[in-house]
């Protein structure tokens, strides 16, 4: 049910956004950038119980803290990334949200990078 909760308020701010982007087109972005703060905050809860959730399976599991860390990054970047862009591209700013993109995805090559160091390592391992 919160995942329709959050929808909803989606879904009421671009109404809202395109009813006041006939008469007040400034006020627009400031609903669609309110709508998306709300949903962002929204999410740091969940983001809580997604790092406990990991720090549980790091229990389980004898894995490098090193992957985890990165995973969590990467995730905490993607969100990051895609709800700049989408603010931007919101705004009528659609290249530099297209920026933020691709820098986003070339940050997260960068940070995956010792990972699959590590893959391509054991991998030549196995076969040697």
């Amino acid at each position: 049910m919160e995942v329709v909760r959050i929808v909803m308020l989606g879904m009421t701010g671009v109404l809202l956004g395109l009813f006041l982007k006939g008469t007040r087109p400034e006020y627009s972005v400031y609903l669609s950038l309110a709508a998306g703060v709300l949903i962002f905050f929204y999410m740091t809860d969940k983001l809580s119980y997604l790092f406990s959730s990991v720090m549980k399976i790091q229990d389980y599991l004898p894995l490098d803290v090193e992957y985890l860390s990165t995973l969590l990054k990467i995730i905490g970047i993607t969100y990051i990334g895609q709800f700049s862009s989408g603010i931007c591209k919101d705004a009528g700013y659609g290249s530099i949200g297209a920026q933020i993109e691709i820098f986003t995805k070339l940050y997260i090559m960068v940070l995956s990078m010792p990972v699959l160091l590590a893959l391509m390592e054991t991998i030549h391992g196995f076969l040697s």
